[in-house]
């Protein structure tokens, strides 16, 4: 990871430009205990996929971030799913700063965001938590 890198955030929060992502909200996955962790990526698909996925009403948004301080390879995806970080997604404990929105991305067609959904529905029903 080098200071040029790009990071992007998906939500379904508005935010502006100078904005704070903190944790201590509600976790997206699992029973949505507080999380520890706020997360982000240097790939638009898996922006894409938290802005598709996060809970809340209104449509997704991406937002462009940086780190306030150290970020760590996300173990959901990192240590499960796609061993060496293909997914290139981080977590962190503190602070990311909004510093801008991607205003044109395209969506997941309805048939695959659809099946994700049930994935995860599926694994909130099997009390599969997100690491803290």
């Amino acid at each position: 990871m080098t200071e040029s890198q790009t990071y992007y955030h998906g939500t379904k929060a508005d935010l502006e430009a100078g904005d704070l992502i903190v944790p201590g909200y509600a976790s997206n996955f699992g029973r949505r205990k507080e999380a520890a962790f706020v997360y982000l990526t240097a790939t638009m698909d898996a922006a894409i996929w938290g802005a598709e996925l996060a809970i809340g009403t209104g449509g997704g948004r991406i937002y462009v971030v940086e780190p306030t301080g150290p970020i760590e390879d996300d173990p959901n995806l990192t240590d499960k799913k796609y061993p060496g970080n293909i997914t290139k997604s981080y977590r962190s404990r503190d602070p990311f700063r909004v510093t801008g929105e991607v205003l044109n991305w395209t969506a997941h067609p309805p048939e695959t965001l659809k099946a994700m959904q049930d994935r995860v529905e599926e694994l909130r029903q099997m009390g599969v938590e997100a690491i803290e």
